[in-house]
């Protein structure tokens, strides 16, 4: 994550989750809405990224599609110092960094589990209560097939990989006997 992303992600999630409970989901949402929309116009992104037309024009569209999204003073501010500050081109950094920061400091993990054959409910449920003790936070889990793990699940939290695959455990086997 680039170090201005996270920065403008952090300064929003301090004034959005001082506003009360619910404001950080809140705020996630207006400005992933945002996002689509500035996505979606290649001639919104000319627009605000153009150093020609000035702070009050670019305020006063921002201002109209804020309202349209029914988004709150806060994120309507916060967009207005991203374009004075011409950081309008990170924007999909920015709502992803804010994503992560609202989740961490709610107490959310993500974790990315890839198994080779599809979960049963029952195996969903064990994955997220070991994962919860483990790292002590509210698990979200996102589930992938990856036949070519054989057997086991690979597990993705933020930087950490447990990796309990039969085709993982292959491959040590392999190793050590290869060094022996």
């Amino acid at each position: 994550m680039k170090s201005a992303s996270l920065q403008y992600a952090n300064a929003l999630a301090d004034v959005a989750l001082a506003q009360g409970a619910g404001a950080g989901d809140a705020a996630l949402r207006q400005l992933i809405d945002f996002r689509e929309a500035y996505a979606e116009s290649a001639e919104l992104r000319n627009f605000l990224a153009t150093p020609a037309v000035d702070r009050d024009a670019k305020h006063g569209v921002i201002e109209k599609l804020v309202a349209r999204l029914g988004a709150s003073k806060v994120i309507r501010n916060f967009l207005f110092v991203v374009t004075d500050h011409s950081r309008m081109h990170i924007l999909p950094e920015i709502v992803d960094a804010f994503q992560e920061v609202i989740r961490r400091r709610q107490g959310i993990a993500e974790a990315e589990i890839s198994s080779a054959v599809e979960l049963s409910g029952a195996q969903k449920a064990e994955f997220a209560f070991t994962l919860e003790r483990m790292t002590g936070q509210r698990v979200e889990a996102k589930y992938s097939l990856d036949p070519s793990l054989l057997g086991g699940a690979v597990v993705r939290i933020g930087d950490a990989i447990y990796d309990g695959s039969v085709r993982n455990r292959m491959n040590e086997m392999r190793s050590k006997l290869a060094g022996e």
